[in-house]
């Protein structure tokens, strides 16, 4: 008997075909084999002239989705229909959330089994999952599949109505979503309350003393009896002290004046306080709070993080990565509570198993937390992943075990000292007993160093003592305005929101970057003014669909839909074809939207318009004369655009650049301008004879008021000749490049090897011997897990052709053999021990044969595209 198993991914199917019996067959659909035409090519000739083709839902029949197969995947459809042929039964195996039912079903209705046909679902893969799995087969569930394709029908009717309104009003290429354009107003706001933002700056005092030898800090905290003002009691959007605080706003001259009146004079210890603290570790990860933590220890993007946990998943090192569940199975807790017994002693268990519970009441998905795979967890250095993987599985592996250690205990000390009329406190903290905290510090990488840096030790006092004043500072504060979101703030707050479901935020994160619609800049979301644009649109006319109470409750009634609280049918009715539905607001709307208005973004304190044009946002002034406009370079963002701003822009264009001075070789002017990617500066002008005259960015971190004529000239002359190499005899240049400033040894046809500037380099100073030192270190490629430099798994010799090495390598679909460029995976069920060196030749000679094959075959297609192409063309001439 012959069994066809159908997963997602060929990853996947490579780990569960090592753990079925024999006479089964995996294939992968490669994800949705069905969905809603992406464009008018794929909308089928018999419904191209319906008015709702286009939406790919018939509005009119009952929301009725039209599923296309898509080019890409016709093929797959065929060999999975080929490989059903010979199968006497269907095992669809796809991953166990809404998605993942929703790709069974539409594979039943395209595949139209004739055998027994049962639905496979399993949250890890290792060997005992997947044979538990088998024996408890069960049906497809209709409910899943309705609440997925209730919400992609949704975002279809809301993504294809609003957005070619904002491609009429604003520009092309915009989108709206029913969570996107939630999240972008999210960012906007933010904004604008930075814009709106008024900075208040006090002093305060700041003493170190000294107690038998033992230094500590202490800080001004009244005067005369009244609380000294601190950053909390000022008004962001005024600067000033929020009306009623009654404390004591210190200027420069007065904390001067106090630090003289108290130097020297008489210290007292007036007050002693100690606080036991306990802290509980923090849950196993949930897609959102593993999306969050990734970002914020490893500095991965929402998506990079989710691509990452996929394939960890596939591996069967992870359990399944989309889940709002934080609970554990008796048998994680089990293998947690090994993995602490035998890493750090019974005395760091928690007296008892923690179980713990979902709070969310949307949670569905899978129904387990994330966490290492398998009935005892491996640990890290087991693994052998490495790079962002092992950094990933690492995160995972300690919040896990983390989860069952013993709390922490924790004493914080609060000592009031007096000095004439003036209050000061110090403030301590005492690790008495670290429990999980061993393991697992939130927004640490080093646990053992997170601690240390969490003590804060006081010196031993008691009420009455008189330490030493060694040092007092009058110190200078400014109030900063509100953080911007990063990815891992704007997944918390969507979650806490209840907009959208954490599976998705990835994509939608990565849909409002892909669009213009935000930029990242030092792990902050930082939206553009075609942002502010869209939101300022939306908001006016179309209030509710970026009201997060609004999507939220819109959210609730889609989880209502898959639990048959509520029927999916009369929902899109209402939302789409009601009196207030979404198709008669935008037929309303859309007459009474300007798009001059639309395309313009109201700034405050602002006089100067800013506008969306074609390429991008400009600044438009009127004058006297005429109408004056400039663009906007890219990296100044809504918030601080000024009128100082704006005049040095509209001054480019008035008065024409700032001209440095002359080069001291051609006598060309050297100017300096502001483009769409900021300042640059240029050799000479542009005339009929020089198009494009030289130029040169400014390197990170330099802003043009600091560009002497000496570095433009120095900037000009990039890249540079610093000599040859000693080894080869060729030549070893700097340059300023896309990610920065470098060195490079140039070897022509052999390539090109290059090196990073490290801090403190100069590139218009840095000379051939600091050249040849950063060459000869080790490079660091910008995957992680996949460097030049790694370690071989197994060294098999050189290859009898060329001499060149030939090694075992783990990558991250496991160990594979490498010569040079060529790659090839091992055979299944083979480890490295079992691979010889007459091995791994007949395996890379069948790789070659394999690519010669494709690129042929590759060769053979464009050929006969172009000659049917040469055909089409010469039959349209003739009719």
């Amino acid at each position: 008997m012959t069994t066809l198993v159908i997963v997602e991914s060929p990853t996947k199917a490579r780990t569960i075909r090592n753990y079925l019996p024999s006479g089964y067959r995996v294939e992968a659909s490669m994800g949705h084999v069905r969905d809603l035409p992406s464009s008018a090519e794929e909308i089928p000739e018999a419904v191209k002239g319906e008015k709702w083709a286009q939406l790919g839902v018939n509005v009119d029949a009952s929301f009725e989705p039209l599923y296309v197969v898509p080019k890409n995947k016709q093929k797959v459809v065929k060999e999975l229909k080929e490989a059903l042929k010979g199968a006497d039964e269907l095992v669809l195996a796809t991953d166990e959330d809404r998605e993942g039912e929703s790709i069974s079903w539409h594979l039943q209705q395209l595949l139209k089994p004739k055998v027994p046909t049962k639905r496979m679902v399993f949250h890890e893969i290792t060997q005992e999952a997947i044979r538990e799995a088998l024996k408890n087969c069960r049906d497809t569930d209709t409910r899943l599949v309705h609440a997925q394709e209730t919400r992609r029908i949704l975002d279809r009717l809301v993504g294809y109505t609003l957005s070619p309104l904002l491609w009429k009003k604003i520009a092309r290429g915009l989108s709206a979503g029913r969570v996107q354009s939630v999240a972008v107003r999210l960012l906007v706001k933010k904004e604008r309350q930075r814009r709106a933002f008024r900075q208040g700056s006090y002093w305060d005092l700041k003493a170190t003393l000294e107690q038998n030898k033992a230094p500590f800090e202490s800080r001004l905290l009244t005067l005369a009896g009244t609380k000294i003002a601190t950053g909390s009691d000022f008004d962001p959007n005024t600067g000033q002290i929020i009306s009623g605080r009654k404390v004591k706003l210190l200027n420069e001259a007065e904390a001067r004046e106090l630090k003289e009146r108290l130097t020297d004079k008489t210290w007292t210890v007036t007050e002693i306080e100690e606080k036991p603290v306990t802290r509980k570790p923090a849950p196993p990860f949930t897609t959102s709070t593993l999306q969050q933590e990734a970002n914020r220890k490893l500095r991965l993007s929402a998506r990079e993080a989710m691509r990452i946990a996929q394939n960890l998943y596939e591996q069967g090192y992870i359990t399944y990565m989309r889940t709002d569940s934080v609970h554990l199975s008796e048998q994680a807790i089990a293998a947690a509570r090994s993995c602490v017994e035998q890493m750090y002693g019974k005395k760091y268990l928690s007296p008892k198993p923690r179980q713990y519970t979902t709070k969310s009441k949307g949670a569905q998905e899978a129904h387990e937390a994330i966490r290492p795979a398998g009935q005892t967890f491996r640990t890290p250095k087991e693994t052998g992943l490495g790079g962002k993987e092992l950094a990933l599985y690492d995160l995972i592996w300690k919040r896990t075990v983390a989860c069952q250690m013993a709390n922490a205990q924790i004493t914080q000390i609060t000592v009031l000292l007096q000095v004439e009329d003036a209050g000061f406190r110090s403030t301590g903290k005492r690790i008495d007993f670290p429990g999980f905290l061993r393991a697992y510090v939130e927004g640490s990488d080093d646990p053992n160093a997170a601690l240390e840096d969490q003590e804060v030790i006081l010196p031993p006092l008691k009420v009455g003592d008189h330490p030493d004043c060694t040092e007092l500072e009058a110190i200078s504060h400014e109030t900063q305005p509100p953080a911007r979101y990063t990815e891992a703030s704007l997944v918390k707050t969507l979650e806490h929101e209840g907009i959208g479901r954490p599976s998705t935020y990835a994509s939608i994160i990565g849909t409002i970057s892909d669009r213009g619609y935000a930029q990242m800049s030092k792990n902050a979301l930082i939206p553009t003014f075609t942002a502010f644009a869209v939101t300022s649109l939306l908001e006016k006319h179309f209030p509710d669909l970026v009201d997060t109470g609004f999507t939220a409750k819109m959210e609730r009634t889609l989880d209502e839909i898959s639990t048959g609280e509520a029927e999916w049918l009369p929902y899109l009715r209402q939302f789409y074809k009601g009196e207030k539905g979404l198709e008669n607001q935008v037929k309303d709307r859309e007459t009474e939207i300007d798009p001059n208005v639309a395309r313009t973004v109201e700034l405050e304190n602002l006089e100067a318009k800013v506008r969306i044009g074609r390429f991008g946002p400009y600044i438009e002034v009127e004058n006297e004369q005429n109408l004056l406009t400039a663009s906007i370079p890219k990296d100044l963002t809504p918030a601080d655009l000024d009128p100082e701003q704006v005049e040095v822009l509209l001054k480019q264009k008035t008065e024409g650049p700032e001209n440095l001075g002359l080069h001291p070789e051609t006598g060309e002017s050297i100017f300096m301008l502001i483009g769409s990617y900021g300042p640059y500066i240029q050799l000479g002008e542009v005339t009929e004879d020089k198009k494009k005259p030289k130029r040169a960015s400014l390197p990170k971190g330099v802003n043009k008021e600091d560009v002497t004529l000496e570095m433009a000239v120095g900037l000009l002359s990039l890249p540079r000749l610093l000599g040859e190499h000693p080894a080869t005899g060729s030549k070893v240049k700097a340059g300023l490049g896309r990610f920065g400033p470098y060195v490079v040894h140039d070897q022509g046809k052999e390539g090109k090897d290059y090196r990073s500037l490290k801090a403190g380099d100069d590139i218009l100073t840095i000379g051939l011997e600091r050249a040849l030192e950063l060459l000869a270190q080790p490079k660091k490629s910008r995957g992680g897990s996949r460097s030049k430099t790694k370690t071989a798994l197994k060294e098999l010799g050189n290859h009898p052709q060329d001499n060149e090495p030939i090694n075992i390598y783990d990558g991250p679909y496991g160990p594979y053999v490498n010569h040079k460029k060529t790659n090839a995976s091992l055979p299944e069920g083979k480890s490295p021990e079992d691979i010889t060196l007459e091995i791994a030749l007949e395996l890379l000679a069948a790789k070659s044969s394999t690519k010669k094959s494709t690129s042929r075959s590759s060769k053979s297609k464009g050929t006969t595209k172009k000659t049917a192409a040469k055909k089409t063309r010469k039959t349209s001439s003739s009719n």
